[in-house]
């Protein structure tokens, strides 16, 4: 493959991410609530899993910087979705990006592990922040927004690890 080809695929999680963050904040704005269990919940809840695991992708393309794309996705969403959404959004995932900052900064372990520990301290975080901005808040929401992005970071956690394996793998082989 030619130097431009492999160039322009370079940023494909980023440029995903921005697409999947405006589709959210839109179907967040336009799908109304659905009453479940006495409480009044979006069933985009279920789905904004997959946002982080293109996150986590995203911040392998551009490490800190993934918070430009964070507030491009932001703006672009303005003119598709509710500033209400969007301001919760944008503050939620700023919020969940400073966490994580601190896990993966402050501690030394392994890049698996800081993926786990960063997930169980910043989602609940970014769940609650979000529905609380959004004008949302309810316990069975903050479960459902939590558990759906703890999925997201298990896949992302899951696909690491195999790569990893692989790698080790390829290696041993070739020292064989």
């Amino acid at each position: 493959m030619s130097e431009i080809g492999r160039t322009s695929f370079k940023y494909k999680y980023s440029v995903a991410y921005i697409g999947l963050m405006v589709l959210l904040n839109t179907l967040f704005t336009h799908i109304p609530l659905i009453h479940v269990l006495g409480s009044d919940v979006s069933p985009m809840d279920w789905t904004v899993g997959i946002v982080y695991v293109l996150r986590d992708f995203a911040q392998q393309e551009l490490q800190h910087k993934v918070i430009i794309i964070m507030l491009v996705s932001g703006l672009l969403s303005l003119g598709l979705a509710s500033q209400e959404i969007v301001v919760a959004s944008m503050s939620a995932f700023l919020i969940a990006e400073l966490v994580d900052w601190g896990v993966y900064t402050c501690t030394r372990r392994p890049m698996l592990q800081r993926i786990l520990w960063s997930a169980s301290l910043s989602t609940p975080i970014d769940s609650v922040v979000f529905l609380a901005v959004a004008h949302q808040f309810n316990t069975l929401g903050a479960a459902i927004l939590s558990l759906a992005k703890i999925v997201g970071v298990l896949i992302v956690w899951l696909i690491w690890r195999n790569r990893d394996k692989c790698q080790s793998c390829d290696q041993a082989y070739r020292s064989l």
